[in-house]
């Protein structure tokens, strides 16, 4: 695969809770229009389409697309938990990297319910069912607690516990997606917090308090992606580029009784190294990055397995702000799911919009100066992590 992949526009409905969320076609159909239009490019043009979603009967992605145009031309619905909206940007860029297409459009969109996320099919084995037994013999019966907050929440003090870091350094990182999403209008929070409310916010499991954890949300994002020769052909721009990209599942580690590796330590770590060798890149040279951070915890965990700075340094990198402006590496610039929001099957297209605009210099008050690279980091339990690179072209 060497033909070079543009990010020729990106779209976002803004994000909102349940309680506001249009239905996910109307959400679906105002991101894919503004992609369309960031790129110049015609409905008509698109080769393939890849529409992500997890929550949604079958062919939900033709019934989004065809609000907004029916062409014939292929759609692919995609399902990776948490990471959806990274595996349709995955498969999208695949198509176009072999020559298969030359322009494709990668959508997601997700219509939640309020509360934590719960299985729909109690007929049949659960994918989790391993997660549930690691978590089981780990933590012993713990009550009705939704077993995300439990996985996560499990793998932030299994951290505490191996490098004696207090808990309480988890509830800076709400603060801080608190003050990034400030500046984004397709944020859900924008509001400030400080330490102590997040703190005193009602303790959901571990360390994790509600203020820690990523709510539930509405919302669509939407990307273009063509070659760069049918840019040039059209006259679009081609100043945004797919410099790598890896997606990694699990190994049996994963499953030893570690919670980090429960949560994808590992895999997010191996996607990143693949990254890194094919683009060449050491990631002390990457300005800013969209991360994972579903919980406080897991953005702490996933500094490190990206390598963003060294095992067991996370504290430090915390309260030193390296994560932030005027540090080493802005993390989660747009807000992250902690404050932007996570709608699930939007997440990754919502965090290739966001590395783009600052790409482009088109951030606005986010934006982080003078970024020639930019890394995205999506997981999805059950299980798929994707990582992916862009770089600023000419």
């Amino acid at each position: 695969m060497t033909e070079r992949v543009t990010v020729a526009g990106v779209g976002m409905a803004p994000f909102v809770t349940p309680s506001r969320g249009e239905g996910y076609e109307a959400q679906a159909g105002a991101a894919i229009g503004a992609a369309l239009r960031d790129a110049g490019v015609d409905l008509r043009q698109v080769q393939q389409v890849y529409a992500g979603y997890v929550y949604g009967d079958s062919t939900s992605g033709q019934n989004a697309l065809y609000n907004v145009g029916m062409t014939g031309v292929p759609v692919v619905n995609v399902n990776n938990n948490c990471s959806t909206g990274s595996s349709a940007l995955f498969l999208a860029r695949q198509a176009v990297a072999s020559g298969a297409a030359d322009c494709v459009l990668a959508f997601g969109f997700e219509q939640m319910r309020r509360g934590a996320l719960t299985s729909h099919w109690d007929d049949r084995t659960s994918p989790f069912a391993r997660f549930d037994e690691v978590v089981l013999r780990e933590q012993g019966d713990v009550g009705d607690i939704p077993l995300a907050p439990r996985y996560f929440g499990g793998a932030g003090q299994a951290y505490c516990d191996k490098y004696g870091m207090d808990p309480s350094v988890f509830a800076h990182i709400t603060v801080k997606a608190r003050r990034h999403a400030a500046h984004n209008p397709y944020a859900v929070f924008t509001d400030p917090l400080t330490v102590d409310e997040v703190l005193n916010s009602p303790r959901v499991f571990g360390p994790l308090t509600r203020l820690q954890c990523c709510p539930p949300t509405c919302g669509a994002a939407a990307a273009v992606l063509v070659s760069a020769d049918f840019a040039r052909t059209h006259g679009i721009r081609a100043d945004v580029a797919i410099a790598a990209q890896a997606m990694t599942t699990d190994t049996p580690a994963s499953f030893d009784g570690d919670l980090m590796r429960l949560v994808g330590y590992d895999m997010s770590a191996s996607a990143a190294r693949q990254v890194y060798e094919k683009a060449s890149v050491d990631p002390r040279d990457i300005p800013v990055v969209e991360l994972h951070d579903c919980f406080t915890t897991n953005e702490l965990i996933t500094y490190e397995a990206l390598g963003l700075t060294e095992e067991g340094t996370a504290e430090k990198f915390v309260l030193d702000g390296d994560n932030t402006y005027g540090g080493r590496v802005v993390t989660n610039p747009s807000g992250g799911l902690l404050a932007k929001g996570h709608p699930l099957g939007a997440t990754g297209l919502a965090q290739c919009a966001e590395l783009t605009w600052q790409l482009r210099g088109e951030a606005g008050g986010r934006q982080v100066e003078n970024a020639s690279l930019a890394l995205q980091h999506n997981i999805g339990l059950g299980g798929a992590a994707v990582v992916t690179l862009y770089e600023k072209v000419g």
